[in-house]
């Protein structure tokens, strides 16, 4: 299957909707962490196809602890000119030579299954050695992508949280090494912006579906699209309560680009959409989405009197300052990353 052009419309959808930005790129290099997971793919898949479409002369370098597991998942990418791979770990990385006008900090993702205390080391020691680079590069803007993690638990009588919400992690529970570190980066990255001609910007990400999302990691959705793709049932471990909302990924690849292009200097942007459901109802929609009948099981009675917990954004700074919204929505997000999943494992080619 080639994975570049079963994602041509996503593709065209995300230069569609970035329309005017990419010239600030043109014949510049760019700098990546986290470039290999489910986001760098979308980045890399985006940045490739506006190199390839307007012909930015555009050079990429991704920083990854794995480039031969990559070159596996992705060969396409990993075979193109303008993308280079530079294998080290984002704490103690060799900077390579020459300036890069850009850097996209995306390091370090909450599916590892990595001990508290190395996680927490991983983000602040990884954020403090990417800003050392950009430092030393010339780097004008930088975008650290960040998570909605940073607010702690949503209150379930707050719909949807907001930038500006005072919340934050409990730091003595070790469950919040993920939302503590990327607090101190952000905190980092504010610090850093105040230097003269250095711009950083922050995406805090929720969540999210579409090609190259992990099926086996702790994302509901794509337990749900694994279970479905495997006859069912689709198994809900929870009483289903809990509410989330989901951002496409070409919609995501939209909102990071433009929030690293477009977005002023330390401010933070919610990344995700804010239209919410609760999980029950998500295994449900999944469900409908394949075309045989699949079950499914929720493994808790929900308690009435016992409020749902939330984890959805509000997006509304994304909107009237940059322009954002969600273009694509849930039902379509799922039946497109299926429809991908399903010509992934059969190996044959797709247009979504």
């Amino acid at each position: 299957m080639n994975n570049l052009n079963s994602l041509a419309n996503d593709l065209d959808h995300v230069l569609t909707h970035t329309e005017g930005l990419w010239d600030e790129l043109r014949g510049q290099r760019i700098f990546i962490t986290g470039g290999t997971g489910f986001f760098g793919c979308w980045l890399l898949e985006s940045f490739a196809h506006a190199n390839a479409q307007l012909g930015l002369q555009a050079h990429a370098v991704v920083l990854t602890r794995d480039p031969a597991g990559f070159a596996a998942k992705a060969p396409h990418l990993a075979k193109r000119s303008d993308i280079e791979f530079l294998a080290g770990d984002v704490r103690t990385f060799s900077f390579p030579d020459g300036p890069f006008a850009h850097v996209i900090h995306a390091g370090t993702t909450s599916s590892a299954p990595v001990e508290p205390g190395e996680m927490f080391a991983t983000i602040v020691d990884g954020t403090r050695r990417v800003l050392e680079f950009a430092a030393g590069h010339g780097t004008g803007k930088l975008l650290l992508v960040s998570s909605g993690a940073v607010y702690g638990r949503q209150p379930s009588d707050l719909t949807h949280i907001r930038e500006d919400y005072p919340g934050a992690p409990d730091p003595l529970a070790p469950a919040s090494a993920y939302g503590e570190g990327k607090r101190a980066a952000e905190l980092m990255c504010a610090l850093a912006s105040r230097k003269p001609g250095f711009e950083a910007k922050i995406a805090r990400c929720f969540a999210f579906a579409g090609p190259y999302l992990p099926l086996d990691a702790h994302f509901a959705i794509g337990n749900f699209i694994r279970d479905a793709l495997g006859g069912g049932p689709i198994r809900v471990a929870g009483d289903g309560t809990p509410h989330r909302s989901y951002l496409y990924a070409a919609d995501l690849a939209v909102w990071l680009w433009t929030i690293l292009l477009k977005g002023p200097s330390g401010r933070a942007y919610n990344v995700g959409s804010d239209i919410g459901l609760c999980i029950a109802e998500l295994a449900r929609l999944v469900a409908d989405a394949v075309a045989s009948k699949v079950e499914v099981i929720v493994a808790k009675q929900s308690d009435r009197q016992k409020p749902p917990e939330r984890y959805v954004p509000s997006t509304i700074r994304a909107r009237e300052e940059l322009g954002l919204r969600q273009q694509i929505g849930l039902t379509e997000a799922v039946s497109r990353t299926i429809i991908w999943q399903r010509h992934r494992r059969t190996g044959t080619s797709c247009k979504n």
